[in-house]
């Protein structure tokens, strides 16, 4: 597979991820569990959203149209450019998605493998009351979550990164 063949794989694989995030948050808007026990919240949100808190719930429709959205812009990139959606926000969109999804399955942000690996090795000590539900949520972020950020971070940099490297070609008068 050639390197323009990766990098485009990419885009779809952005594509690919939005689908499946927004059809995850589509689900639980409509009202199915889909992963919500599983999301890595401090206790009161996660008690919030499991009682359907109606901010959740708004949550989640935004996150499902923003996942719309995502799949637009993915797949925006893989078009010649005199596409209708500018090059450099296109741009901009991939490299800080891809950016901000990595570094948040890496961990600094109290999310990913670093922060889980802590939690579930004991140096990090959450309170005693909410400390199996932490090492359970820890297991699942570390084996599910951030290895999707992770994933789809990488597509999206890899659109991004196409897309800095895909010049346009120069018009002629």
């Amino acid at each position: 597979m050639s390197w323009a063949d990766r990098t485009r794989a990419g885009a779809y694989g952005a594509a690919a991820c939005a689908a499946a995030y927004g059809s995850m948050k589509l689900a639980q808007a409509l009202g199915a569990n889909a992963l919500a026990d599983k999301d890595p919240l401090r206790p009161d949100l996660r008690e919030r959203l499991l009682a359907r808190d109606p901010l959740f719930v708004a949550s989640h429709w935004v996150l499902a149209a923003a996942a719309v959205v995502g799949i637009v812009v993915a797949l925006a990139t893989t078009r010649p450019w005199r596409a209708p959606l500018p090059r450099r926000l296109l741009l901009t969109i991939a490299w800080t998605l891809g950016i901000l999804m990595i570094v948040r399955s890496i961990g600094p942000l109290g999310f990913g493998f670093v922060s889980d690996t802590l939690v579930l090795t004991g140096i990090d000590v959450p309170p005693p009351e909410h400390a199996a539900l932490a090492r359970d949520l820890a297991l699942w972020d570390l084996l599910l979550w951030s290895p999707f950020f992770l994933l789809w971070g990488a597509c999206w940099t890899l659109a991004g990164w196409r897309l800095s490297m895909d010049r346009p070609a120069p018009t002629v008068h």
